[in-house]
């Protein structure tokens, strides 16, 4: 792991992703480690540079001078953006699970400037943490505040009197979660790090103390919100305060998880993430190929607000679809698809023209001409039939973004008011075409020979 010294604090980080990329500061929670993202990092380093941090006092990195604070940690988060920054002015993804996530939020009120997105998993924002946690784990916690107990404790665990997974287990994860052995073992060596009791219960009354209700209408930066449904460390009456005094903010419950949805519901997860985001999802077990350049998918997405299909979406929806487009080249005149080939594919004009012809017993005919932004091949793909006409470049060539049939199913599944709205886009623009052709109908009628011209 790297590490960073901010005022005389020595921090530990897991650093993935681009070295010039947009940052993405990852905060994990209270008695944990930058191993909170262990399912997240290998998705979002493909686009950002992620820097996962141990908070001092948690995972290898020491412990603070003074009493951890909720706002003593936004603080020096700030510091880190900053130092990370250099001479770039550039605000950040900051992502927080639990305390973290109260951290992150409290980041975002005093320092929105620094905040570009944040996304929150079981964010603690109130502080108050649930009834079983309070019966059963805080008097453990606060025993701890003794160096002898916390070693006590800590041998203890090691014989068979040890009650760590009896209090871990039903607290941390749904009952119909699954949880790989290696990342529950990982989970629970965080929990009872050796030497961080007096830190563990400093942070259990700092969120207390952290409480933001009444103040998350003010946060600034755009926010998705994730809540395993059956949390029972962060009780789902936060998720209610998001939703009364945060409107703003995209809140998803998920099914089938408790307080780590990126263990228990790893795809779930990811999909909202990269919904959100703009990045692209995985297909089965097969990742979507994409340019990871930014400035390229960029470029794409800022195309496609003017096309046939990206109207009406959000810069992330369409960041994700440049991200998922195929981008191919043809000479003047070159074949694109063939008359009764597969329709598994539809095409966008980024430059150029591509043409439409039909073969019939009396000859090759050509139908239209697409420019840019328009949509071809969209009612084969759509209808699951083969191609009724042929597909060539124009005069000049073409430059075509490919949209295929497996991607658009997916995106329908994984994010459907961006599939409906994209749907409405080619409803719209079938329209506009099926009109100017019934207008070109009626035109020829009238001007054919013994009939009135206006």
């Amino acid at each position: 792991m790297a590490t960073y010294t901010i005022n005389g604090q020595v921090l530990y980080v897991q650093e993935a992703g681009p070295a010039h990329g947009p940052i993405a500061i990852l905060i994990h929670g209270w008695s944990s480690s930058s191993f909170t993202w262990a399912p997240i990092i290998p998705i979002l380093s493909k686009r950002y540079r992620c820097i996962a941090i141990d908070l001092p006092g948690f995972g290898q990195s020491p412990a603070p001078d003074n009493k951890p604070t909720i706002v003593g940690y936004a603080d020096l988060i700030a510091q880190i953006i900053v130092k990370l920054n250099g001479d770039h002015d550039r605000a950040v993804l900051v992502l927080g699970h639990s305390m973290g996530g109260q951290i992150a939020t409290t980041l975002a009120l005093l320092y929105p400037v620094l905040v570009d997105k944040l996304v929150l998993l079981n964010p603690a924002l109130s502080g108050r943490l649930s009834t079983r946690v309070n019966l059963l784990m805080k008097p453990h916690v606060m025993a701890e505040r003794s160096s002898v107990i916390e070693w006590l404790l800590y041998m203890a665990s090691k014989t068979p009197l040890d009650y760590t997974d009896y209090l871990l287990k039903p607290s941390n994860f749904a009952e119909r979660a699954h949880v790989s052995e290696q990342a529950y073992a990982k989970i629970r060596e965080d929990a009872r790090r050796r030497g961080q009791g007096q830190v563990r219960a400093a942070c259990f009354v700092a969120m207390q103390q952290g409480d933001l209700r009444g103040q998350l209408g003010r946060v600034e930066p755009q926010t998705l919100v994730l809540w395993g449904a059956e949390d029972n460390i962060v009780p789902l009456r936060d998720a209610g305060a998001v939703a009364e005094e945060w409107p703003r903010a995209d809140l998803r419950l998920i099914p089938n998880a408790g307080h780590w949805p990126q263990f228990e519901q790893t795809d779930a997860t990811l999909r909202h993430i990269a919904h959100f985001l703009g990045l692209p999802p995985t297909l089965g077990d097969r990742p979507v190929e994409t340019d990871n350049d930014l400035a390229h998918l960029q470029e794409i997405a800022a195309f496609l607000n003017n096309s046939e299909i990206g109207e009406h979406l959000t810069e992330a929806q369409r960041l994700r679809l440049a991200s998922l487009v195929l981008s191919n080249g043809y000479g003047s005149g070159e074949n694109v698809v063939a008359m009764n080939s597969n329709g598994d594919e539809m095409y966008i004009v980024k430059e150029g023209t591509l043409e439409v012809w039909l073969t019939t017993d009396s000859g090759t005919t050509r139908l239209a001409s697409m420019n840019a932004g328009q949509v071809a091949g969209e009612l084969a793909l759509l209808e699951g039939v083969k191609r009724s006409a042929e597909l060539r470049a124009g005069p000049q060539g073409a430059h075509l973004l490919v949209l295929t049939k497996e991607v658009l199913d997916g995106l329908a599944e994984d994010d459907p008011a961006m599939g409906m709205r994209m749907m409405q886009n080619l409803a719209i623009s079938l329209g506009k075409r099926l009109r100017l052709q019934n207008w070109r109908a009626a035109r020829a009628e009238e001007n054919a020979p013994g009939l009135p011209q206006r």
